[in-house]
């Protein structure tokens, strides 16, 4: 092989020395042995999860774990408190997003022509309070699933899990705009806390098995996915993507759709329809898996390993 020698000093770490391109099934599992799971991402408040859930119904489909992107600070407690009792009923994960990040800060550098690379990355320790009072704002009205977009953020959140200052039933999703793309990334990010890792929307099929190899965690992976992150529609992909990366949270998202961050009452109709798109685009690739690879297993809502909901136990309740 060419260059041997750094392939072979790869390999002695524990990964493999190129990219997986012979496509090996993965073997690994979810706790309750399931392949894959699903998600809907970008429900923006209760009403749009309401909205969810009655089409999600109307189509027959079980929905493993509801994102949302706007952030835990931009909803009321009211709101967060009802959608936590939703999902709770319903047996889903709900993660959402931790409120202050870099595009919420008076910094220009995701704005500027050379400054996406900063992404989401939040600008010193005052921002990072201010995310972890709102993680703990909604641990106590009975979150237990978040979102997060910084590797210091990530640490930070589990060593207050680790320290008890969080609870340690607390399921940490990494954005998909950290935007790791190889396997020594995306261990670090399993070695710092994560719990399941939404990868770059342009992985092949080779890249995310790689990837697998070398991480246990569940892999996040869009299956349609809105402009602004690639556009792709890979539903065709979907038995392979399971195959080779179980375990793994295919996603439902939405092309040619308005960017509605942060949502709010104003964009609420806009954020229902999207919601609503969603879950029918989720039907359709859920009715080609099951063409083409109906052995293939999923869990049932309300499995280990899914961060339900618990009751608020917030003071100001």
């Amino acid at each position: 092989m060419l260059m041997e020698e750094t392939r072979r000093f790869i390999k002695e770490l524990g990964f493999l020395p190129g990219d997986a391109n012979d496509l090996p099934t993965s073997e690994k599992r979810f706790p309750d042995g399931a392949q894959y799971r699903v998600e809907i991402p970008s429900v923006e408040g209760p009403n749009a999860l309401k909205a969810m859930v009655e089409t999600t119904k109307e189509y027959g489909l079980d929905i493993h774990r509801v994102s949302q992107g706007s952030g835990i600070m931009l909803q009321t407690d009211e709101e967060i408190k009802e959608m936590a009792a939703i999902s709770r009923e319903e047996n889903m994960e709900l993660s959402l997003f931790v409120g202050p990040r870099g595009t919420f800060d008076i910094t220009p550098m995701q704005r500027a022509s050379a400054g996406q690379v900063a992404g989401l990355r939040s600008q010193g320790i005052d921002q990072l309070v201010y995310a972890i009072e709102d993680v703990k704002r909604a641990c106590d009205l009975g979150i237990r699933g978040i979102l997060v977009a910084d590797e210091g953020m990530l640490w930070l959140v589990n060593e207050a899990k680790n320290a008890g200052e969080l609870p340690s039933d607390l399921v940490v999703k990494v954005s998909v705009q950290v935007a790791h793309a190889n396997p020594f990334s995306i261990k670090l990010m399993e070695t710092i806390g994560a719990d399941t890792y939404n990868v770059p929307t342009d992985l092949t099929l080779a890249r995310l098995a790689t990837i697998r190899q070398a991480v246990d965690i569940p892999i996040d992976i869009y299956i349609e996915a809105p402009d602004d992150i690639g556009g792709f529609i890979r539903h065709y992909d979907i038995p392979e993507i399971i195959r080779v990366a179980a375990p793994v949270y295919i996603k439902f998202g939405l092309r040619n759709a308005p960017n509605i961050y942060p949502s709010g009452t104003h964009l609420e109709d806009t954020a229902i329809k999207l919601t609503k798109e969603r879950v029918r685009r989720a039907k359709i690739g859920l009715d080609l898996l099951n063409r083409y690879a109906p052995d293939y297993k999923t869990s049932k809502k309300g499995a280990e390993g899914l961060g339900l909901p618990q009751e608020s136990r917030s003071p100001q309740q």
